[in-house]
């Protein structure tokens, strides 16, 4: 695929709209749909790396409350005629179909791969790529299976998203300052990750979320791994140009 002239690839991730209030939540959720409006005047497409919510969980009969600004925003891109693709996360695996019929996303639950001007992109969420984390692998496993997903919908949505969101935030005061550290080549999984697929694959750039550290660390033979960071401490994003990628650290 190649880009149109004068047409761009955008990526960001991490909004985790949700969290840690409502106050916050909403501002945050502002400069995403400002964003969006502003990227969409040049996008050929978005991409939407994951954990866009803080929690997300689809019943049959209901969503999480709030976001409409966001969801409105998104539907409006797409139907203006520019693929949003919309990677699960961690924190917003649960999705059963919503996405896709109201607002019209691409959704992908596992790694992309695309070629746009020659050059070759590895795409996702992040999660669970590469050596460690066993722990979370396994409760990943555990989250994503059908007979836990129907476990959870049983429960009422004041209470399942209510609990939710409470381990949530629990989770994110446990580990927020860590984010902030790199950790090393050694000790960095998603790079010991992108390492061993350059053994094998061509690739020129990856780009993941999750970590929340933004990065643009070079790899061998002129790969580039790039972390979108998250948008608790800014607007980071990623863009595309036919050329090059380039992360904007705060617009």
């Amino acid at each position: 695929m190649n880009l149109i002239p004068g047409k761009r690839l955008y990526f960001a991730s991490d909004f985790h709209l949700g969290i840690p209030n409502r106050e916050k939540s909403l501002e945050r959720e502002k400069r995403v749909v400002h964003w969006l409006e502003t990227v969409s005047s040049d996008a050929q497409a978005i991409y939407l790396l994951g954990d866009v919510f803080d929690f997300w969980f689809e019943y049959r009969q209901a969503i999480p409350r709030g976001n409409v600004r966001l969801l409105g925003a998104i539907a409006a891109v797409a139907d203006a005629g520019i693929p949003v693709h919309y990677f699960t996360g961690n924190h917003d695996m649960w999705t059963f179909g919503y996405l896709e019929e109201e607002l019209g996303v691409h959704l992908h639950r596992s790694i992309l791969q695309e070629t746009w001007n020659g050059k070759h992109f590895y795409i996702g969420h992040g999660d669970g790529l590469g050596p460690g984390d066993y722990g979370y692998k396994t409760i990943k496993r555990i989250f994503a299976h059908p007979l836990c997903q129907w476990a959870f919908a049983r429960l009422h949505p004041n209470f399942g998203i209510g609990l939710a969101n409470f381990w949530s935030r629990r989770s994110r005061a446990h580990t927020g300052q860590n984010d902030e550290v790199f950790q090393g080549e050694e000790k960095e999984w998603l790079i010991q990750y992108c390492l061993e697929v350059l053994k094998t694959t061509q690739v020129d750039y990856f780009l993941f979320g999750h970590r929340h550290l933004l990065l643009d660390y070079p790899l061998q033979s002129g790969a580039r791994y790039l972390n979108l960071g998250d948008w608790f401490r800014g607007s980071p994003y990623a863009v595309f140009d036919g050329h090059d990628v380039s992360l904007v650290r705060d617009p």
